[in-house]
C-alpha cells in the first residue's frame, strides 16, 4: 500500500488530456470527472434553449453555445461544460486553445437526477465566482419549471421561479424574454421523468 497521495492534475494537464479525449470530462480540485450521456428530453430542452436564445440575440453582441464550450472559473480552477453558455462582447479565453471561456454572462444547467445536487450545490458555488456572470438558470426536465438566479449590485443572488407552459422568463442580463413554451417544445414530461 502506498502512502503517497494521488497526484493532482494541473489545469494545463487536464486541458491537454481533455482536448485529445473522445469523451468529455469536467475538472475540479485537480481531478477529472467523466460526464454521462444525456436523455432525449435533456437534449431537446438544450437545443430549444440554444435556438430560442440565438434568435433573440442575433442583433446583439452576444453568442450562444451548447454543451461543448468549456467555462473556466479562474478563482477556483473549475473547468465545466454548462448545458448552455452565453457570452456577450469579446470572449475571454483561458489560453491559446480558444475553447475555454472565462466571461460568460448567462449559464444554463438542465437538471437531472444524476447531476442536480452537484449543479445546484458546489458547481453553482464555483459559477458565482465568475465576475462577468449575471444569471444562472436551472431548468427542470420533469416539469415546465425554470429557477433563475440573478446577480444583484451588492453581489447577492436573487431567486425567481417561472412555472407552466404559459410562463415567460425575463432575462435582464440579455434584455429579452423567453417563453417556457419554447423551452419545452416537443418535450413529453412522462418520458422525461427521472432521466438525465
Amino acid at each position: 500500500m502506498s502512502l503517497n497521495p494521488r497526484a493532482r492534475l494541473t489545469p494545463e494537464e487536464y486541458l491537454a488530456i481533455e482536448r485529445a479525449a473522445e469523451e468529455r470530462s469536467e475538472y475540479v480540485n485537480g481531478e477529472m470527472f467523466a460526464l454521462s450521456g444525456a436523455s432525449f428530453a435533456h437534449t431537446v430542452i438544450t437545443a430549444n434553449l440554444v435556438a430560442s436564445l440565438h434568435v433573440r440575440l442575433r442583433a446583439k453582441p452576444c453568442t450562444v453555445h451548447a454543451a461543448d464550450l468549456k467555462v473556466r472559473v479562474e478563482a477556483t480552477g473549475l473547468h465545466a461544460y454548462p448545458d448552455v453558455v452565453v457570452v456577450c462582447g469579446e470572449p475571454r479565453f483561458a489560453d491559446a486553445g480558444r475553447d475555454v471561456v472565462t466571461n460568460p454572462v448567462l449559464l444554463v444547467e438542465v437538471l437531472s437526477e444524476s447531476t442536480e445536487k452537484w449543479d445546484r450545490g458546489a458547481k453553482f458555488g464555483h459559477y458565482r465566482r465568475l465576475p462577468a456572470l449575471a444569471e444562472v438558470l436551472f431548468v427542470s426536465q420533469s416539469e415546465a419549471r425554470v429557477e433563475q438566479y440573478v446577480r444583484q449590485p451588492d453581489d447577492r443572488w436573487l431567486l425567481s421561479e417561472v412555472q407552466g407552459l404559459t410562463g415567460v422568463l425575463s432575462l435582464p442580463s440579455l434584455g429579452c424574454d423567453l417563453p417556457l413554451a419554447e423551452v419545452y417544445a416537443k418535450v413529453s414530461f412522462d418520458e422525461a421523468e427521472g432521466s438525465r
